[in-house]
């Protein structure tokens, strides 16, 4: 079992935020620093059950937004079917809504283009997380570009580029 949680930090707070969840042992390869309407994506794998989660991760994670008031919103996202593990660090992650009846077909057509590292679809805000590959900005801006025109049945996009620093 797979999840993710985005972390949105109070204003100046993200490095207090860091080191809040480098103390719960989180591996620094599956922190991921963004520029967007999210400032903190984790990714949790090998998960055993939902209550492994909330127990070791999500409740945990939701103290630290009391400690200090240093979270000002969390989203939660559990995977029901995950795409091909990834090491690589992305150069950004695409959020999608796509129509139910495509969602299978959408995650299926996203791992066919090479920029994309994986796809999982999940329970959440989105339907589908997708870590891209880009070599700059403008490759960014083509290959969002080539996903609006190909993927079926999407009815929203939100794309954040991951920092070029880590934890």
């Amino acid at each position: 079992m797979k999840a993710y949680m985005s972390l949105t930090c109070k204003v100046g707070t993200y490095n207090k935020v860091l080191e809040e969840l480098l103390k719960l042992n989180i591996p620094k390869g599956d922190i991921f620093l963004l520029f967007g309407p999210t400032d903190i994506l984790i990714q949790f794998k090998n998960l055993k059950s939902i209550e492994e989660f909330s127990k070791n991760w999500f409740t945990p994670i939701r103290m630290v937004c009391c400690k200090d008031n240093l979270i000002t919103k969390t989203m939660t996202f559990i995977v029901v079917k995950e795409g091909p593990a990834f090491a690589e660090e992305p150069f950004a992650f695409m959020f999608l809504n796509v129509r139910p009846q495509h969602l299978e077909a959408a995650q299926e057509a996203l791992l066919k283009i090479k920029a994309v590292i994986s796809s999982d679809i999940v329970f959440g805000p989105y339907d589908l997380i997708t870590p891209l590959r880009a070599k700059d900005r403008v490759d960014l801006e083509r290959i969002v570009s080539l996903i609006h025109k190909t993927i079926p049945g999407i009815e929203g996009v939100s794309t954040t580029i991951v920092a070029m620093f880590r934890v």
